[in-house]
């Protein structure tokens, strides 16, 4: 493999990573270049200790005790304000809750309410499904609301926008090519219709400061288990702005949103600010690791994130085309900075392969249909040299079609 850029060169960058000393934060398997970010990060060392604790001493011993003295019962205020931080909001305007599809459901239906007398939701057609799939499910349980989407009902989101527009749901990073909205001019152009702004922040929170106050968010859902590391099914988060507060409605009125849930009363009564937004008991072991891997991001400069990821992009770009263009490989990913996320999206027609060949070869990244082979790239654990030594590994696979084994061609449920 012959490039315009050397190992030497690759280590210098390293040795000057203001970022580098947070990889020992994570367990990375040795013989593994993790580019799979963007679907499930690593276990943080801190979330282990942070179980650990949780189950052996906190519910072992303490058991139903550690509602209060562990503070199991305020966790999903505690932790929504530690990940608000790192999405540009103030604390008490985030909770962190339920998974990411819940979160769609309430924050849509509380959109909705907010803009009584419309009745459309717009959502992206191409954008990640379960968005879809939920306001489907939204517009299903309210009677004469209308779905339309963009890229199908209409090529883009702003044609669609219209007076009887109550809410659009957007991803602030597209899920298959890793296109970056400016969350700002959308926004603008979103509340100007008089419509209300709800983004999915499920492929940028944890690569950037998402900036939702300074775009003057309406709402925002998001995951914890992609780039903030919380674990597999980890708790994910919503947001809502404070000028909302006290106005929040949405159909699960569970416990947990109730302004006294230890009232025991008969009736509904929302909590104050964000507390509408909770449902019922929350999964507290899952909480517990993610208060652990939200450590690592205590002292964290999200500029200095913002500016890595950019230059591992750059570089897995410059690698790849240079190298592996011949083969069939085009660039799906934006080159323009302002319009990229954290992840780089090739496609080939034989993607799929393609990339079961490089997990066989340590290089973990994955698939999406019809052609897209994804790579993420967390800048609290990679490292330059991996980007060049995944880099030089696809044209490996590529040159020497070790792909073409019938075993890559299998498809596994998760791809």
């Amino acid at each position: 493999m012959t490039t315009l850029i050397d190992r030497e060169g690759i280590a210098v960058r390293d040795a000057h990573d203001p970022l580098c000393g947070k990889r020992d934060a994570f367990v990375i398997p040795d013989g593994v270049i993790y580019l799979d970010g963007n679907s499930l990060g690593p276990l943080p060392k801190a979330a282990l200790r942070e179980l650990k604790l949780a189950a052996e001493h906190e519910w072992g011993e303490g058991l139903i005790r550690s509602w209060n003295a562990a503070g199991w019962f305020d966790l999903p205020t505690t932790l929504g304000d530690r990940i608000a931080r790192l999405i540009g909001a103030e604390a008490g305007e985030t909770v962190c809750t339920d998974t990411t599809s819940t979160n769609i459901f309430k924050a849509l239906h509380a959109a909705l309410n907010l803009r009584p007398g419309r009745s459309v939701i717009i959502a992206e057609g191409t954008g990640f499904p379960t968005d879809v799939y939920m306001a489907e499910g939204v517009a299903s349980a309210r009677p004469g609301v209308r779905l339309k989407l963009a890229g199908i009902d209409a090529p883009e989101i702003e044609a669609l926008l219209g007076d009887d527009v109550a809410a659009v749901l957007v991803n602030h990073v597209d899920y298959r090519t890793g296109v970056l909205r400016d969350m700002a001019a959308l926004t603008s152009r979103i509340q100007a219709a008089g419509a209300v702004a709800v983004w999915d922040l499920c492929h940028s929170a944890g690569t950037m400061n998402v900036g939702l106050n300074s775009a003057n968010a309406d709402f925002a859902v998001g995951c914890t288990y992609k780039y903030l590391n919380g674990g597999p099914g980890a708790p994910a988060f919503v947001f809502a702005a404070r000028r909302h507060h006290g106005r929040l409605k949405q159909p699960l009125s569970g416990w947990w949103g109730h302004a006294n849930p230890f009232a025991f009363e008969h009736s509904f009564q929302p909590g104050d600010g964000i507390r509408p937004m909770l449902c019922g008991t929350q999964a507290i072991l899952s909480m517990r690791a993610l208060a652990g891997a939200l450590e690592v991001w205590d002292d964290i400069d999200l500029l200095e994130v913002r500016q890595k990821s950019l230059a591992l992009t750059d570089l897995f770009i410059a690698l790849v085309e240079e190298n592996c263009g011949r083969f069939g490989v085009t660039l799906a990913a934006p080159r323009e900075h302002a319009q990229r996320g954290s992840q780089v999206s090739f496609r080939h027609p034989h993607g799929y392969a393609v990339v079961q060949a490089l997990i066989e070869r340590g290089v973990i990244g994955d698939f999406r249909e019809p052609d897209f082979m994804r790579f993420g790239f967390a800048p609290l654990y990679l490292r330059y040299a991996d980007v060049f030594e995944a880099a030089s590994i696809l044209h490996e696979v590529l040159a020497n079609e070790t792909w073409r084994d019938a075993r890559f061609a299998k498809r596994a449920t998760v791809t």
